[in-house]
């Protein structure tokens, strides 16, 4: 079922998610997240952007350029980021608009449970490691607005209310 994704503005996208539990609702919660981020189309969706603040991610890196590869992640840590650093280009389905470029570290070392309960433990790299810290962002009640100086803030405010 596609679901509505709440836009900037909206109080709940700048508040902290709480921790998932993992049931047949919440299965369920990631499929239609799936569902709506392939519509959007975007590469990943958090659950507060569909009104839902718990710790839960959906992700597909690759199924703009080939075939489809859903990551789900339930109750993500961040264990560790690189030091090496890179800016780049970040659009948000939650902010229709302005793509801002946002500093992020080039890998990631999560650990999260999937959906059949079993617990994972990557290094995430690339546009992957850049994806996942954007979604990670979102269950933390950050935004990408809040990563950006006040002047080029100020810039990507105004095109979204454009």
């Amino acid at each position: 079922m596609l679901l509505p994704i709440l836009r900037w503005p909206d109080p709940r996208l700048s508040q902290p998610c709480a921790p998932a539990v993992l049931d047949d609702d919440l299965r369920q919660l990631a499929a239609d997240m799936l569902e709506t981020m392939y519509a959007a189309p975007g590469r990943g969706l958090a659950a507060p952007q569909v009104g839902r603040l718990v710790r839960l991610f959906v992700m597909d890196v690759t199924w703009k350029e080939g075939a489809r590869s859903p990551q789900v992640f339930v109750n993500p840590e961040v264990l560790a980021l690189s030091g090496a650093r890179l800016t780049g280009p970040e659009g948000c389905l939650s902010i229709p608009g302005p793509v801002t470029e946002v500093e992020r570290a080039e890998a990631v070392h999560l650990r999260w449970t999937d959906l059949e309960g079993t617990r994972k433990d990557a290094w995430l790299t690339g546009f992957a490691a850049i994806c996942a810290q954007h979604e990670y962002d979102h269950l933390d009640g950050i935004l990408t607005l809040d990563r950006l100086g006040a002047e080029a803030r100020a810039l990507a405010e105004a095109a979204v209310q454009a």
